[in-house]
């Protein structure tokens, strides 16, 4: 699979999966993930795809500090109603990472490694997102301002004509291009930006 290149620079994440574990899964039970996961999740690489993986990876970070993150001892609440908008994408990037689902998700072994209802959505919280260690309780409010990193202002002209089929190959591969580069400036050039990405522990 052909994915840009600047995929690669994103960091990834692992956390230990104790379901993974138990089942034999994965050696130790460690899951590592890349933004390329994301993308093959949610079919394409966009600035809310991008958004959603990467506060999840800071929101983890955050959580566990230095620990290894518990994969599935993670509680994502958001804000908006699953049929909002993007928060269906969002989650589903976010289950992913954390393991957390909703009504449909892993009813557990014994009473262990229960993940349904680990995914909540239209929940009345003050940011975007919210991540809950069910373990300690600890929180973290998660939002992202993907429109305060802009892309070039040629983008939306070319994407319009992509979707009335007036493009030209090369107006394709161009508005391609430019869509990624928006991604790989928020990825990478405004990784660190607060005010770009907005975390704070609650």
């Amino acid at each position: 699979m052909n994915f840009p290149d600047f995929f690669d620079q994103v960091p990834r994440i692992t956390l230990r999966d104790p379901l993974a574990d138990l089942l034999g899964s994965v050696t130790g039970g460690l899951m590592s993930y890349g933004y390329g996961d994301a993308v093959r999740l949610a079919g394409h690489s966009c600035p809310r795809v991008a958004s959603a993986y990467w506060l999840g990876v800071r929101a983890i970070k955050t959580l566990y500090g230095d620990d290894m993150p518990t994969r599935g001892a993670i509680q994502v609440s958001l804000r908006d109603p699953l049929e909002t908008g993007t928060a269906g994408v969002v989650a589903n990037v976010l289950g992913l990472l954390t393991g957390a689902a909703s009504g449909g998700g892993f009813a557990g072994i014994g009473g262990q490694f229960v993940r349904r209802g680990l995914l909540q959505f239209n929940v009345d919280i003050e940011a975007e997102l919210r991540f809950t260690r069910t373990d300690t309780g600890q929180v973290v409010l998660a939002q992202a301002y993907p429109h305060r990193a802009p892309g070039d202002p040629q983008t939306m002209r070319l994407m319009q004509l992509c979707l009335s089929a007036q493009a030209t190959d090369e107006q394709r591969i161009e508005f391609g291009r430019m869509w990624q580069q928006r991604v790989q400036r928020i990825l990478l050039d405004h990784a660190w930006d607060d005010t770009v990405f907005e975390l704070k522990a609650a």
